[in-house]
């Protein structure tokens, strides 16, 4: 009948199927679940018949999700993550109050810590567990219900919203800087660069009328408390946020030979910044919604 649901593949078969997609082989796949490349296979050509599509173009030993595969295995993850996030859910405490939250370790140590207290007076007896990580989380092999991750606007299939900009400041060392009368220089020099923002120097000095060529290997660190030790042992110039930039500058260790504010005029969608990231569903959890709510209605320009 028009209108009638379609018919839903079995559970079992849907987890293989991401499984394959995630680990790229019918074997990486088997040996995940346990089970024989053989069953793997026998699965993933029972899904294709039901569903009347390939899901995979095979080339000799190695798989490609197809067109059609790469639009299913996005509602397939979207699926099992809503109901593994139920199955945490139900068999928790009924009035859970937990909140795990991952958050960028210079955002929570810079900004978070301190205001923490205040959201405990927004919910009494939230049970708040705080780890730091600099890269994005898997929200459910690491059990988190929200992160605040450092990085530029792109989510998907994730909810975001921008908590804070990240201006940042051109930095480097008085010697260092004695070598800089140009943006131009800036390519003869090393680079100081953040290992999750791996395009923004190249984005800075073509703002800066440097040319759009890309930039070299040069330093790169993960974390910006690491960036900015560097600059200050003169390895090379960095990309400093305005706040660092703030105390090194008044105190002599660093300069800006280009002055303050270089990335101001720069287009919002190359300044990154710290964002609230989570899956759509867990903003079902009341506790996590406050959360949520809490930390939107911050103002985070105030350090």
């Amino acid at each position: 009948m028009p209108g009638d649901p379609p018919r839903l593949p079995p559970l079992n078969a849907a987890r293989v199927f991401a499984t394959v997609v995630r680990r790229g082989s019918f074997r990486a796949a088997a040996d995940v679940l346990r089970v024989s490349p053989q069953a793997i296979s026998q699965q993933i050509k029972g899904l294709e018949d039901m569903l009347g599509v390939a899901l995979f173009l095979r080339k000799g030993r190695t798989i490609e999700p197809t067109e059609a595969g790469r639009t299913f295995a996005h509602h397939v993850d979207a699926a099992l993550e809503e109901l593994a996030e139920g199955v945490r859910r139900v068999t928790g405490p009924v009035a859970r109050h937990r909140i795990n939250v991952n958050a960028s370790p210079y955002f929570a140590t810079r900004y978070l810590l301190d205001r923490l207290g205040d959201f405990r007076q927004t919910l009494p007896g939230a049970d708040l567990r705080l780890t730091t990580i600099v890269t994005l989380p898997d929200f459910v092999a690491d059990d988190v219900d929200v992160a605040i991750q450092w990085g530029f606007d792109g989510w998907k299939p994730y909810e975001a919203k921008l908590l804070l900009p990240d201006y940042k400041d051109i930095c480097c060392t008085p010697d260092l800087a004695a070598r800089l009368h140009s943006p131009q220089d800036l390519r003869g020099v090393p680079l100081i660069q953040p290992v999750l923002g791996a395009d923004l120097w190249r984005q800075v000095l073509t703002h800066l009328g440097a040319g759009e060529e890309g930039v070299g290997q040069d330093l790169r660190f993960a974390d910006a408390a690491t960036m900015r030790r560097a600059a200050v042992a003169g390895l090379g110039v960095g990309l400093i946020s305005e706040v660092d930039a703030e105390e090194d500058l008044q105190s002599g260790r660093l300069v800006a030979p280009f002055g303050r504010g270089v990335m101001r005029g720069m287009p919002p969608a190359q300044v990154p910044g710290f964002y609230l990231v989570l899956p759509r569903s867990h903003r079902r959890v009341r506790a996590i919604a406050t959360f949520c709510d809490w930390i939107v209605a911050q103002d985070w320009e105030r350090s």
